[in-house]
């Protein structure tokens, strides 16, 4: 099965199916177009919705600066 040999790979993490039987859903990791030739090899059969993510700790330090950056704007306009 296809799915094996992406989780051997390390491409898919987890790979789990919802109870409808028909859905499910995957994690995994790579770079984005290694993910769409991935999403694409199970077309048609599979309807993909691909969400990527930012870590935790990155989104935070993100977050962070920018809201820095908009409060030092908003003193600069007083």
């Amino acid at each position: 099965m296809e799915i094996d040999r992406l989780i051997r790979k390390g491409e898919v993490k987890d790979f789990s199916y919802f109870l409808d039987g028909t859905s499910g859903y995957a994690i995994g990791e790579g770079e984005v177009m290694d993910t769409f030739r991935t999403v694409s090899m199970f077309t048609p059969f599979y309807n993909c919705e691909v969400h990527e993510i930012v870590p935790y700790e990155k989104g935070k330090e993100t977050l962070r600066t920018l809201l820095k950056s908009q409060i030092a704007a908003a003193h600069k306009g007083e």
